[in-house]
């Protein structure tokens, strides 16, 4: 049960509802809610960084994930494992995710956003060999995406787990990866 009751949408401002009701009956949304003003930039921001950025969606999820791991979040993983599953994660990467970069599933590109998500994360900033790797392979585009995915879904974990919030049933997850998230 999360630790304060999940926003009543005929409570909250019109702008705000219109917003919420555009949106799958995620419960995410619900708790960000009660912050009105907050809630469609959140959705907007989150919507730019899945969809309309250059990084590679793979690298982006593993990045979100790795996350999710860290921060012990476990609807951010289960929401972002199937989004994975989506743009080509396998199964074994998806597991060694919870291991971080030195998994075996995970090639040197991998390997190099694992160890910078997890510097940014834990330290955050990139110390100097983790960033020179990713340089090797992204772009300076990319590598503001990749530390805005970093530092996005730290706030979205850490919201998650301070209030608890439950995870949807499974059919509701179609929602978040079909697009209907994030204008």
């Amino acid at each position: 049960m999360a630790r304060i009751p999940y926003a009543d949408p005929a409570r909250i401002h019109p702008k705000a509802r219109a917003v919420l009701e555009s949106l799958p009956p995620g419960n995410i949304f619900r708790i960000i809610a009660h912050a009105e003003t907050v809630l469609d930039p959140f959705n907007r921001m989150g919507g730019a960084l899945l969809r309309r950025g250059t990084l590679d969606p793979r690298l982006r999820e593993l990045a979100i994930l790795r996350v999710g791991h860290l921060a012990k979040a476990r609807y951010e993983i289960a929401q972002h494992e199937a989004i994975g599953r989506d743009v080509g994660l396998s199964e074994a990467e998806i597991a060694g995710l919870a291991r971080g970069a030195d998994d075996p599933a995970f090639g040197p590109r991998e390997k190099a956003v694992l160890r910078f998500a997890d510097d940014v994360a834990v330290n955050v900033r990139a110390g100097e060999p983790i960033f020179a790797a990713v340089a090797e392979f992204l772009d300076h585009r990319q590598m503001v995406e990749l530390t805005l995915c970093v530092g996005f879904y730290m706030m979205v974990s850490r919201l998650l787990e301070t209030f608890d919030v439950e995870l949807e049933d499974k059919q509701l997850l179609t929602g978040f990866k079909s697009g209907q998230v994030g204008r």
